[in-house]
This record gives C-alpha cells, sequence and structure tokens, in this order.
C-alpha cells in the first residue's frame, strides 16, 4: 500500500476502547475488512496504547494499519482536536505531553463523578476499571446511561454532561500550534480533525488557519459527517491556499456515536503520502 497510485479507500479516523470507542482494534480491523475498505488508522485520544493489538489485528484481517492520535487541544479559546499520523511513539516530547493529557482527563473525570454522585447513583471505581487513564466524559455518559438516567451517550451528552450543566468541568488542553510543533518534532504529520463540526459554534476562520498551517499542519479533516456543508467552502478555499492536503474519515466510536465506520474516507492514495513524509515510515 506504499504506492502513490494504490487503490482503495481508508477510514482514517477510528477510536478503540483504548480511548472512548465501544470496540477493540480488532473489531475495528474486521469490520474494516467487512466494509471493503483497505485499511484504517486508530486515532485514540491522546494514547499510543493500541496501536500494537491494531497492527496485529490489520494483519490477521488483510487489511493495512496506520498509527495515529487524536491529541486534545486549543486553538485561541476554541476546543481544537489534532490527528496525529505515524509519530514515534518513543519520542520523550510528545510522550510527556500525552501522559499530562491523560492525567489530566482523569483528574477532570474524577471531578465531574464527584459532583455527579450528590444527584445520580455513579461507580467511579467501576468507571475508571473500564476506562483507564483515557477516562473521560464518554465513560460517564456510559454509566448515566447503565444507570437508566439517560437513553444513550449522546442524550447524556445533551442534557447531564451539557457544558452549561452544572457537572461540567472543562478539560486540559495543549496549544494547537505547540501540539503541531510536538508531533511534526516527533516525525508525525498532524491533521486538524472536523474543524466545521456543530459543536465549534463557528467555523476556523482564515486566520486561525494561516497559524497554523505556518505552525506546520499538514492537512485538514473536511470530509467528516459532523462537519456542516455551509461552513465548507471557505475551509476548502482556505486549505488550497496553504497547500493542505484533504482528509476524510468517519470518526468511528462503535457504539458511542452513530458514525459508521467508512462512511467517510480517504483514498489510499492520501496514505501513501503520509508514509512518504513522515520521518520514520510506520
Amino acid at each position: 500500500m506504499h504506492d502513490t497510485e494504490a487503490p482503495g479507500r481508508f477510514d482514517l479516523h477510528t477510536h478503540s476502547v483504548f480511548s472512548d470507542g465501544t470496540t477493540t482494534p480488532d473489531d475495528i480491523a474486521r469490520e474494516t475488512a467487512d466494509a471493503g475498505l483497505v485499511g484504517f488508522a486508530l486515532t485514540d485520544h491522546d494514547t499510543t496504547a493500541g496501536w500494537d493489538d491494531a497492527r496485529d489485528a490489520a494483519a490477521a484481517h488483510g487489511v493495512d494499519f496506520l498509527p495515529g492520535i487524536e491529541l486534545t487541544t486549543h486553538s485561541g479559546r476554541r476546543s481544537a482536536h489534532l490527528l496525529a499520523y505515524g509519530p514515534d511513539p518513543a519520542d520523550l516530547a510528545l510522550g510527556a505531553e500525552l501522559a499530562l493529557l491523560r492525567d489530566s482527563r482523569v483528574h477532570r473525570a474524577r471531578a465531574m463523578a464527584d459532583r455527579l454522585s450528590a444527584d445520580f447513583t455513579i461507580d467511579w471505581d467501576a468507571v475508571f476499571a473500564i476506562a483507564g487513564r483515557s477516562v473521560g466524559r464518554p465513560h460517564l455518559a456510559d454509566a448515566l446511561v447503565a444507570g437508566g438516567y439517560a437513553v444513550d451517550r449522546s442524550a447524556a451528552f445533551a442534557s447531564i454532561l451539557s457544558p452549561s450543566g452544572p457537572y461540567y468541568l472543562p478539560i486540559y488542553a495543549l496549544d494547537t500550534v505547540e501540539a503541531i510543533r510536538l508531533v511534526r518534532a516527533a516525525g508525525g504529520l498532524p491533521v486538524l480533525a472536523h474543524p466545521a463540526a456543530e459543536r465549534q459554534r463557528s467555523a476556523f476562520g482564515e486566520a486561525e488557519i494561516a497559524d497554523l498551517a505556518g505552525a506546520g499542519l499538514w492537512g485538514i479533516e473536511l470530509d467528516h459527517p459532523e462537519n456542516l456543508p455551509e461552513w465548507l467552502p471557505a475551509l476548502r478555499a482556505s486549505a488550497a491556499r496553504h497547500g493542505l492536503v484533504v482528509t476524510g474519515a468517519s470518526d468511528y466510536h462503535g457504539a458511542g456515536k452513530p458514525n459508521r465506520l467508512g462512511e467517510r474516507s480517504s483514498d489510499a492514495s492520501i496514505v501513501a503520502r503520509i508514509r512518504a513524509e513522515v520521518a520514520t515510515p510506520r
């Protein structure tokens, strides 16, 4: 799959049980094959813990695997997620920041669980046992669903765990420009995730994209099921101006989101470009 003319489609944004997905890397690899895709990237939040399982599973199911991460970042006052493809997992600077993000995630989730426990029956030990250091708001939502307080994750996010509600606490995040530089220094390629998702409240503007491109942003995920169509033309124009590669992916979370594996995808030639440009092909 290293030929720039390689045929087929990749899903470049998936999550497993190693972060907030509900499926294992083996499940994702099998579903990738069943969907007729040639490969997938595992991009769990702030962790590379699922890479080895995903690599083995991809080989077992006859599909290709691209290692990735989704980093929790902020650009100015807005939340931003940054996909990183092919960084060196042994890079000390990136590894230290990922550990800080995971630790902060645990502390935040525990504090939110404490708030929730005043009004709901929440077993923090059970939540943490399932999620580990990648615990987050989705796992609290799952606990609320299991307790009969919400019908699914989406309903829990929209009501009990809403950012405007009394149980919500902000999450620690890296500055997006700094995260881009860390990913580049670790030999990876940074791609801005779902920049036109409705939860952004407004699309990334030209000045923001210019700043990120100047820092080393490689691509931008414009073909994503949560991107609002009316915000995309300006972003496509910005991407063209700054030479950013446009990617597509589903942001698959198993049962954790309605997004379906492969409903958005990228041509295999984009993966070939990624592998050609990372410092050490992985």
